[in-house]
């Protein structure tokens, strides 16, 4: 029986230093959940390593979890100990499933590896790229917890471990649903078009009493997809724009790239991360003689006074959502679809603060933007999955689906809302992105089945409408859509995620449906490009 709540068999620190001096590791066993500590004086702690031995004698299926975002790459799959599986993972054998992992919120990025002799979990402790500055400080490293469960579906399973590992989640006072203007427009659009996208989901929501969100995606703003965080004269004043969408009987929404701006990254090169390396090739670092500026670095005080002042002048416009987007490409510079054990890009950088891990530095960004937002519900948008829960409402689990595209729907919506629906409640509300509808691109067929899933999930809907690709039937299919997600009181359950990691078998609130996502969509499949925005 897989079980880690015991003192590893084998303990390892990996150092800056090829070899360390007063670096050391404790362990508490404190109900039900294994307690790891690190201290060190003058070494610079990168890796606790912890290996426990065991030997899995039945056929093992076993799913991880992702850093960030899922990129249409979840599945369930026999051991590899070649694997990284961040969090958490669950195993399933006969009609027994394990679930282990990290509690949320913890001060190291944790993933495991599974292999038929045992487990290895791999605690990293840097900050930026390399060793952390403890001075002498004792970190809590990280939490871990195991449980089993016999007689439950694997799908339950996961959700009640789920539960498990998250003590504290926040979630909105309403079911959150309505549109996004990115998935038809693409950052095309006006203050005129963004008010008549407002009145299309008002007439779509009717006379619900939880009134749908209009979220305005990137395009508002003066800079493509990065700041100052002030509107370009396509949009004119936010905070009229605010104002309309409520008298139209709409909740003002608005997305920003918290990490990101032209101007001040400009105007204070001693605001940005400095690294010695640009492998990502992107083009808005700065080469200087001390090396490459990335954006900005959030332990930076007048970067963190930055932050807030943003975020307060949002809440002033009158906005009601924030969708946070970004942050982990411009922390760590590389999006979840390129990383694997480890969550950075390269070893020779670090952030301005050394004395504090990269999941330390996350929570306190995150801890910032979430004091500032108050009552503001946040979704969270490339941002690390598991330090998100607890603050932040909503969390965007898998990569952009498209208007465009049925196989990046597919790929990233589909797959992504089966094998994270689990986290939904548990962590946080968990959000599948968009029905992209533009006129003569999708195939209403597949995309009506998308909506109903999403519809019945009990998870946030979002649409995103070009006003003249709406058909009669369209619009009575998404009325339908809206009235039930308003209230999100059902339940759904894929049924054949084990075999099959875009799953058409569904459980919905009890009885079982089937869903055909493949269907006259050969041609595009043949042709699909499917890759991250």
């Amino acid at each position: 029986m897989i079980d880690i709540l015991r003192k590893p068999d084998d303990v390892k620190i990996l150092c800056e230093e090829t070899e360390h001096k007063d670096a050391s590791v404790k362990f508490e066993m404190n109900s039900r959940k294994l307690l790891v500590y690190i201290t060190a004086n003058t070494d610079k702690p990168k890796y606790i390593c912890l290996r426990w031995n065991y030997r899995t004698e039945k056929p093992t299926e076993i799913m991880g979890d992702k850093w960030e975002r899922s990129y249409g790459d979840m599945e369930w799959h026999s051991l590899n100990g070649e694997i990284f599986m961040p969090w958490y993972f669950l195993a399933n054998s006969d009609s027994e499933t394990t679930g282990c992992g990290v509690m949320t919120g913890g001060n190291g990025f944790v993933s495991f590896q599974c292999d038929a002799s045992g487990c290895t979990a791999w605690l990293d402790v840097r900050s930026g790229g390399r060793g952390v500055e403890l001075g002498g400080r004792t970190l809590l490293a990280a939490t871990f917890v195991c449980e089993h469960y016999s007689d439950v579906s694997a799908f339950e399973a996961a959700k009640r471990f789920c539960r498990v590992m998250c003590k504290k989640p926040i979630l909105p006072e309403k079911p959150v649903y309505g549109s996004n203007n990115w998935y038809y427009a693409y950052g095309k659009s006006s203050r005129e078009e963004i008010l008549k996208d407002a009145d299309i989901i008002a007439e779509l929501a009717g006379k619900n009493d939880n009134k749908p969100f209009m979220v305005i995606d990137a395009g508002w703003e003066i800079n493509p997809v990065a700041g100052p965080w002030r509107p370009n004269d396509r949009y004119g004043d936010m905070a009229d724009i605010a104002d309309e969408f409520k008298k139209r009987g709409v909740r003002p929404g608005i997305w920003f790239r918290p990490l990101h701006d032209k101007e001040a990254e400009e105007q204070h090169p001693e605001w940005r991360i400095k690294k010695v390396k640009n492998d990502s090739g992107d083009p808005n670092f700065k080469k200087t003689d001390e090396g490459w500026l990335g954006y900005l670095d959030p332990t930076v005080p007048e970067v963190k006074e930055y932050l807030r002042n943003t975020v307060r002048q949002i809440k002033k416009w009158g906005f009601e959502l924030i969708k946070h987007d970004f942050s982990t490409f411009d922390m760590f510079g590389l999006f979840g679809s390129s990383l694997n054990g480890k969550i950075t890009i390269n070893d020779e950088w670090s952030f301005s603060d050394r004395s504090k891990t990269n999941a330390e530095i996350v929570l306190d960004f995150y801890r910032l933007i979430r004091e500032e937002a108050g009552d503001i519900i946040i979704i969270g948008c490339n941002t690390v999955s598991h330090l998100s829960a607890g603050l932040v409402e909503i969390y965007r689990i898998g990569d952009d689906t498209s208007g465009c595209e049925w196989s990046r729907t597919r790929a990233y919506g589909v797959n992504t809302l089966a094998f994270r629906l689990c986290q939904n409640d548990a962590f946080y509300k968990v959000d599948a992105d968009c029905v992209g509808i533009i006129k003569d691109k999708i195939d209403w067929k597949l995309n009506r089945q998308w909506l109903d899933l999403l519809a019945k999930s009990g998870s946030p809907l979002f649409v995103s409408v070009q006003p003249e690709a709406l058909t009669d039937k369209m619009t009575d299919d998404l009325k339908m859509a809206f009235a039930e997600n308003s209230v999100q009181t059902d339940s759904a359950e894929p049924m054949d995620w084990m075999y099959n990691n875009q799953p058409q078998k569904w459980k919905i609130n009890g009885e079982e449906k089937e869903y055909d996502f493949v269907m006259d969509s050969y041609p595009e499949l043949l042709n699909a490009k499917i890759q991250p925005y």
